[in-house]
């Protein structure tokens, strides 16, 4: 009988990222969503000092079946994303901020292929930064959010 090994992922030797706090993946030009999970409303309301419930009245909306945070009118960043975009851009929620946000880059979309995660890095300079990190990790973050 013959076994199958699974082919290594092209980033097995591992990634270098290091956020730099600018807040580009939190900011427009277009639409997105940032999903939210109970767990995250339930920590940014503890984090903020108010109720689940005026968290999910004030930042949440929802889409179809899911949640997410909502967006400034206008340029469509996070609401939570604050600062005069001249380097001081930052969140204010950053230590309980959601899964999605955590894992950021190391999405699935992003690790397809080393073009994918090229095409990431032209918006996020903290890719290719940093300390490296492993292959493990690096999975293991992915399989944290379905983006």
């Amino acid at each position: 009988m013959r076994f199958f090994r699974k082919k290594p992922p092209w980033y097995a030797a591992g990634l270098a990222f290091e956020c730099a706090r600018c807040g580009n993946c939190c900011a427009g030009p277009i639409e997105g969503y940032v999903w939210v999970s109970p767990a995250d409303i339930a920590a940014i309301a503890r984090d903020l000092g108010i109720s689940q419930a005026e968290v999910s009245k004030k930042y949440v909306r929802r889409v179809g079946r899911r949640f997410s945070l909502i967006e400034r009118d206008g340029n469509n960043d996070c609401i939570f994303l604050v600062g005069d975009g001249q380097g001081g851009r930052q969140c204010r929620i950053y230590r309980v901020r959601p899964t999605q946000c955590r894992t950021w880059p190391f999405w699935k979309s992003n690790l397809r292929s080393p073009a994918s995660w090229a095409a990431a890095g032209m918006r996020c300079p903290g890719i290719n930064t940093g300390p490296l990190v492993t292959s493990d990790e690096i999975e293991a973050l992915a399989n944290q959010t379905s983006e």
